[in-house]
């Protein structure tokens, strides 16, 4: 499956914004599973200095740099990738007990360890109800993926998707609490659940197909960039993808941007600036699918 995606991000200033320093990860990345096969990333009005890297965990890192004062600037994607059809496997994890052993047997700390996974992060902190609600949805699993659906399945179930319920900084606790809001809110809480009981959880940004196949209902999320979550499920399955918002393995429909612990690692824009008063936002996302010809 190929899939044409653009996605724009644009801020318009009330008063011109100064030394705006600008990080950028909307690049989506290649993967195991997904191939980019071209794109490009422009900004209006040109920045005056740019590099291209990549990150720790992988991730393609854009570094803008203004020197002259914005009213308006506007970030945009243009690419196609390539996703590679999954059937998921079999499930070769180990029970729960057993996990802790398997992580321990792991040497690397390269970006996809699952050391880098089990603790605490920027935007994930310990919390009590979270860690009762992981023990008590896990408790009958009898292996490490069982356990990551259960929790998924019991989020599910548990969360009512709201897009006014929550803001880009709402804290973990406080949408567990409310029982509302929105893919980064639920995912937030299905990793702090999985760190409870000792699976390795990261945070997955990405896109997700904004028109389903005919006969199938439209997912929850597909108007913005989408977030999900990466469970290590021990040394023989590895790392499984799991959108909690509509309760589903990652398959066709899901194209990774960028990996990370929380949202603080794979946020599309962050950066600092000099400004006053308030300023608006606009994000759009465009998913297509590619429509193949065929000849005779």
């Amino acid at each position: 499956m190929q899939y044409d995606i653009t996605l724009e991000i644009g801020y318009r200033f009330e008063h011109p914004a100064t030394a705006a320093r600008t990080l950028l990860r909307m690049f989506p990345i290649n993967t195991s599973r997904q191939t980019l096969l071209h794109g490009s990333l422009t900004c209006s009005p040109q920045a005056s200095e740019r590099r291209d890297e990549v990150d720790f965990f992988g991730n393609m890192l854009t570094s803008l740099m203004f020197s002259a004062p914005l009213k308006d600037v506007r970030f945009r994607f243009e690419g196609r990738v390539q996703r590679i059809p999954f059937d998921g496997g079999l499930d070769l994890s180990p029970p729960l007990a057993v996990l802790p052993r398997e992580i321990d047997g792991v040497a690397s700390l390269g970006p996809h360890s699952p050391h880098h996974y089990l603790g605490p992060s920027e935007r994930i902190q310990p919390v009590g109800e979270i860690a009762a609600f992981g023990q008590d949805v896990t408790a009958a699993a009898l292996t490490t993926l069982e356990a990551v659906l259960a929790v998924s399945r019991g989020l599910h179930a548990l969360f009512d998707f709201d897009a006014t319920a929550t803001d880009v900084a709402t804290d973990p606790a406080e949408a567990f609490a409310q029982r509302r809001g929105v893919c980064q809110d639920i995912s937030h809480v299905m990793i702090g659940a999985l760190r409870a009981v000792g699976i390795p959880a990261g945070y997955v940004s990405g896109f997700l197909r904004t028109q389903p196949p005919p006969g199938q209902p439209r997912l929850s999320g597909a108007d913005a960039m989408h977030a999900w979550v990466r469970a290590w499920c021990g040394r023989e399955l590895g790392w499984v993808e799991i959108d909690p918002t509509n309760d589903l393995r990652v398959a066709l429909d899901h194209v990774v941007v960028a990996y990370g612990r929380d949202y603080a690692d794979v946020s599309p824009v962050k950066g600092s600036l000099r400004s006053a008063g308030p300023h608006k936002t606009q994000h759009s996302v465009d998913m297509v699918p590619e429509v193949l010809s065929t000849a005779g």
